[in-house]
């Protein structure tokens, strides 16, 4: 067990956690004021209720002994087995310490997601599928990718989270806004953010937690981590300058949204390519991010779908964008795999069938699962609670008093 890497790693699984938090307000301060603490509720409560899925079965079936190359085994049901000696899929680290930092993978995953469906979800439903999607769909992806499944066996590079947390979260949001529809007004109504300074204040704790997120991935102290925590950097600040851009060409005028979702832009679409890209990768993959996902938010008004937070955009196009970017900017010398520029064709096309892998195993499994919470719970909310707004009918509560 290696001291200076598990002292790093404690402090990367802090930064993730602290990612979740950042991403509440985030979304919250895009939201109307009517759902301000519905928004930030259902960040903050998958700190608690995804935490438990992953120690008693999630990272069981992530990181479990694989069965067929689709999910691992019941070897860590209930942490067994699990202590602070090295073990698991790292020998440097405490066993523990892998887990918790995996955790909080798990954690921010799924609440992703809430994006999409803001102002106009039921609590209890929300939460019962975010029950399900852990272990249908995000504990088979992880097990795909980094416990010995399918996709990684394939040689599909994903260094931390493209298609794990990025591209299974987009493929879920689009599934939730087909399945629940439009807001109310939705077309007719200005939906305008309540509070920017609270969004960019997410946006910088999300940038923050970021280094933990793509630099930790790299599980030591070494210069893996230093390359991935420089390529994370260089990509967010690209993608901040392309989207601005292309807002100032297309819109008219450089905004402090398309600030925060440029940065945003840049971090998931370099989080697959972090450990395997040079800082010049980085600097076109997080270029190509914003511009990118400055399209990706018109698709809703392109084939008229009703995603609040432009998680589809963001996260499912942002991480598609990553993970093929990866099979054409990876260099051997930092990742030891080369992509297209460098005479690596087939990586490509290895990015590419991880894809469509994630798409299609992701969406139709997160429709499913929307659909059986519907049938069971109902998952929207009723006219009135919509219109009066979550935070009072589901929470009894508002967000400010003025």
């Amino acid at each position: 067990m290696n001291a200076a890497d598990t002292a790093f790693i404690l402090i990367c699984a802090a930064l993730v956690m602290f990612m979740t938090p950042g991403l509440a307000l985030f979304y919250a301060g895009m939201a109307r004021s009517k759902n301000v603490l519905g928004t930030v509720m259902h960040s903050f409560v998958l700190l608690g209720v995804a935490s438990l899925v992953w120690v008693l079965v999630g990272y069981s079936l992530s990181f479990g002994t694989d069965i067929g190359g689709f999910i691992g085994g019941f070897d860590y049901l209930f942490l067994n087995g699990v202590g602070p000696e090295p073990g698991g899929p790292t020998e440097n680290l405490p066993h523990l310490l892998f887990m918790i930092f995996q955790c909080m993978f798990a954690v921010i995953t799924p609440a992703l997601i809430t994006g999409a469906f803001a102002e106009r979800i039921k609590f209890g439903p929300f939460v019962a599928f975010s029950v399900l999607w852990l272990i249908f769909v995000y504990s088979p992806m992880c097990h795909w990718v980094w416990g010995g499944g399918w996709m990684g066996e394939m040689g599909a590079l994903d260094f931390a989270g493209g298609a794990v947390v990025h591209m299974s979260s987009g493929a879920a949001a689009l599934a939730a806004v087909l399945v629940l529809g439009k807001r109310k007004g939705y077309g007719t109504e200005p939906f305008i953010p309540h509070n920017l300074p609270m969004t960019l204040t997410g946006a910088g704790i999300l940038w923050f937690g970021w280094f933990g997120f793509n630099a930790g991935s790299a599980l030591a102290a070494d210069g893996a981590a230093a390359n991935a925590f420089v390529t994370t950097h260089v990509a967010a600040a690209a993608a901040v300058v392309s989207w601005l851009l292309v807002e100032k060409w297309h819109h008219g005028n450089a905004t402090t949204l398309g600030a925060a979702s440029g940065a945003v832009a840049g971090l998931v679409a370099i989080t697959p390519a972090a450990g395997f890209v040079t800082p010049m990768g980085a600097l076109a993959i997080g270029l190509g991010g914003g511009v990118i996902c400055y399209g990706g938010v018109f698709l809703k008004s392109v084939f008229k779908y009703d995603d609040a937070l432009d998680v589809v955009g963001i996260h499912g196009l942002g991480g598609t964008w990553g993970a093929l970017a990866t099979g054409i900017f990876a260099v051997e010398s930092v990742g030891g795999v080369n992509g297209l520029l460098y005479g690596n064709p087939g990586q490509l096309w290895i990015q590419f069938v991880s894809v469509v892998g994630t798409w299609g195993y992701c969406f139709v499994v997160s429709y499913i699962l929307f659909k059986v919470v519907d049938a069971v719970m109902g998952l929207r909310v009723g006219v009135e609670d919509e219109i009066g707004g979550l935070d009072v009918s589901q929470h009894s509560e508002t967000g400010y008093q003025l």
